[in-house]
């Protein structure tokens, strides 16, 4: 009787954990504005390519929801995976999937497009709140199931967590992914512990999910070394008795090695199905647009890395905040690491490292860490080999926060194992901090949800917020584009201009309304140098009369590099307003047309 309670009470945690994390994913889902990977998702997804974009003529911000970000429901997934071998840097499956998406959507209620930004984030939500389950699942094969809860709690509430699921970007599919891979390898390892040879559907399964997340994304290979190493470093340290749970049932090396083979085998899945996209790979490997990535200062990797790491547990206003509040949450974060790395991991391993070897489940944990350690490696490879700092983005941690999560929730209940932890003034409660954490936690996710952490880059909603300083006078936005990363720049800003300047009512029809009509955009030509730009400024055509203000957003160009005055279509004389002048990420200057 007090089984079947404790099994019911169990698994209406386990509903509660995948709501809770559910709930954080999909609040406020369309609040934020689209930034530039999120157009470019949206445009590949969408059917769209960067052709559908008007370029040297001025356009009204209603083309925007007429033209460009429209579903194209005849695109096939080949041409879409053609138009992401020609004018992307990504592999194509994330992006057939949400095509597919937006399609069942559409054909489902016809009007579900209408909040299409909703609408392209809701796929990466959905995995995101699968890849809790799938990481319960892990904890419990790995570990218990105890740990399998406690470890889909972290990733529920994990502020590093919501922040993937919100962007409409490839970044929860390959963590689910990555999660099942590691659950197979979990398997496979204790199918090696037992001596059993007969896993060839789990072999199969481990293989299946490596090859698919080849075409998520391409850091996804990166996973797939760290866990060959990680397969092979565990059959090695058990054959030479280096591991606390090295074979000792008088089975042959042989028979092991033989174990070893079979994973090995099925380990060719992914690159044999990769072949197709191998030379897209070698192509997309030098195009501008991995340009952005800077070179390592110094040892700014390394800070970058911790920073990361903490940032996955908690994450407290410091973007775009008076200093006084930047300083102070910078500070309680870096204390809640200290206390977190403290309590909770030396503590930890100092006082039940003993019950960690007698549980039999060393491994596990040895296998998340090396897998891990792995991936950071390769990292640093990239940074200081290929010269390209990727550190600084956060988010393709992505690689290993499933480890991480695992890691952690497996600490958890090494501490709840005994309750209670001595200190030197008594005893404190381990479900004291098992609460503090996942409130500290919860509460990151909600700053998260509302925009106040993990802000978009180049900040669309305030560019536009800034741009659209006199409402009711006509609006015309100049961008100089030289790639194609220029064009979705500007069209993250014209979007977040067509939501400020529209009502916001939801009816189709009042985006083409007369009143958006008095806000204009042109992408103009920069590739021979910003003169170019001025000169087919001042014969461009639009039907806006004065008074205009006219917004310059010049990519590379320095403030005291502006034009005193610019003409517009031959009819006004635009002068340059000064005290309007911003930079965030690429400059944008303001000019009155009187």
């Amino acid at each position: 009787m007090n089984q079947s309670i404790n099994f019911f009470l169990h698994y209406l945690a386990l509903a509660a954990v995948i709501g809770v994390g559910a709930a954080l994913r999909f609040w406020h889902l369309d609040l934020k504005p689209l930034w530039l990977d999120e157009v470019i998702t949206a445009l590949f997804s969408l059917g769209r390519t960067y052709d559908d974009v008007p370029l040297n003529v001025a356009f009204p911000l209603s083309t925007l929801l007429e033209q460009i970000f429209t579903l194209n429901p005849e695109v096939t997934w080949l041409e879409i995976a053609q138009t992401l071998a020609t004018q992307s840097t990504h592999p194509p499956l994330f992006f057939c999937l949400m095509h597919s998406w937006l399609s069942w959507l559409n054909s489902v209620d016809a009007d579900a497009l209408k909040s299409w930004v909703w609408a392209v984030r809701s796929l990466p939500a959905i995995f995101g709140v699968v890849a809790i389950a799938a990481i319960y699942w892990l904890g419990s094969v790995a570990f218990s199931r105890t740990t399998g809860l406690i470890t889909a709690a972290i990733m529920a509430v994990s502020p590093f967590g919501v922040y993937l699921s919100q962007e409409a970007r490839h970044y929860t599919l390959p963590v689910l992914l990555i999660t099942l891979a590691l659950l197979g390898l979990i398997q496979i390892q204790q199918n090696r512990e037992k001596g059993i040879s007969t896993q060839v559907l789990v072999c199969l399964a481990w293989g299946i999910f490596n090859s698919i997340g080849f075409y998520v994304h391409y850091f996804f290979i990166l996973a797939f070394i760290a866990q060959l190493f990680a397969l092979i470093f565990m059959q090695v340290t058990r054959l030479h008795g280096i591991s606390p749970t090295s074979f000792n049932d008088g089975r042959s090396k042989t028979k092991n090695i033989r174990l070893l083979f079979l994973p090995l085998a099925f380990a060719c899945l992914p690159f044999l199905f990769y072949l197709p996209w191998l030379q897209v790979l070698m192509a997309h490997f030098n195009r501008p647009e991995t340009s952005w990535l800077p070179s390592p200062h110094n040892i700014a990797p390394l800070y970058q890395t911790l920073a990361g790491w903490l940032l996955m547990v908690v994450s407290l206003p410091v973007e775009n905040q008076p200093l006084w509040i930047a300083v102070t949450n910078g500070v309680l974060m870096l204390l809640f690491g200290v206390w977190l790395l403290k309590y909770v991991i030396f503590d930890a391993f100092r006082v039940q490292s003993k019950v960690i070897t007698n549980t039999g489940r060393y491994w596990a944990i040895l296998t998340f860490v090396i897998f891990s350690l792995c991936v950071l490696l390769q990292f640093f490879a990239i940074v200081y080999l290929l010269d390209k700092d990727i550190t600084i983005a956060p988010r393709y941690n992505f690689v290993y926060y499933p480890a991480m999560c695992a890691i952690l929730g497996a600490i958890f209940t090494i501490h709840l194992s005994k309750v209670k932890i001595k200190k030197a003034t008594g005893y404190r409660n381990a479900n004291g901090f098992f609460t503090f954490y996942f409130l500290v936690s919860f509460i990151s996710s909600v700053f998260v949800v509302f925009n106040l952490t993990f802000q978009k880059p180049f900040n669309p909603q305030r560019v536009a917020q800034n741009m659209n300083i006199q409402p009711d006078a006509g609006l015309m936005v100049v961008v100089g584009y030289d790639s194609s990363q220029d064009v979705a720049l500007g069209l993250s800003f014209a979007l977040a201009l067509d939501k400020i300047r529209t009502p916001n009512i939801g009816a189709l029809e009042l985006k083409r309304s007369l009143e958006n009509e008095k806000a204009y955009f042109a992408f103009l030509d920069r590739k021979t140098g910003y003169d170019k730009v001025w000169q087919n400024l001042s014969v461009i055509q639009t039907p806006l009369e004065k008074p205009l203000n006219l917004w310059v957003v010049a990519p590379g160009l320095k403030r005291r590099d502006y034009p005193q005055d610019l003409a517009l279509s031959d009819k006004y004389t635009c002068n340059i307003e000064q005290t309007e002048h911003y930079r965030i990420g690429v400059p944008y200057q303001l000019y009155r047309c009187r």
